[in-house]
């Protein structure tokens, strides 16, 4: 199987040169994903509903490289305030509870840019048939 990138349009990727996901053979790996609603080009002020977009963005993606969410295995997630991390991981265990993936949690000095509150970064693996 062929290398392949994925794309979500987001106008980052190419100014940084990166790609949404990159998937290369079983396997997805997905970016550092933030809050960001891509259709608005907006961040919301809280951060359950960025770790909400977060995920959203991670599904779109891999749905175009023909995962699942069920496919992932791996999960980063970085916040800018480790007194989110209760919010984030209630928006987690909604979206990965059946899943669990392994997964850590980082609190960083800051991330990107100041309004950004969370950033998630996975990696998938296809499943047997």
């Amino acid at each position: 199987m062929t290398r392949r990138l994925i794309s979500t349009g987001s106008p980052f990727e190419k100014t940084a040169g990166y790609s949404r996901a990159v998937v290369d053979g079983e396997f997805a790996f997905v970016s550092g994903t933030t809050g960001y609603d891509y259709t608005t080009m907006s961040m919301p002020a809280d951060v359950t509903a960025q770790t909400r977009n977060c995920f959203k963005t991670i599904g779109a993606a891999l749905a175009e490289a023909g995962f699942a969410m069920a496919d992932i295995v791996r999960a980063t997630y970085y916040v800018a305030d480790i007194k989110d991390a209760d919010a984030v991981f209630a928006v987690c265990g909604e979206t990965l509870g059946e899943i669990r993936p392994a997964a850590t949690i980082v609190a960083v000095a800051a991330l990107y840019k100041p309004e950004m509150k969370i950033e998630i970064e996975v990696t998938a693996k296809r499943r047997s048939a």
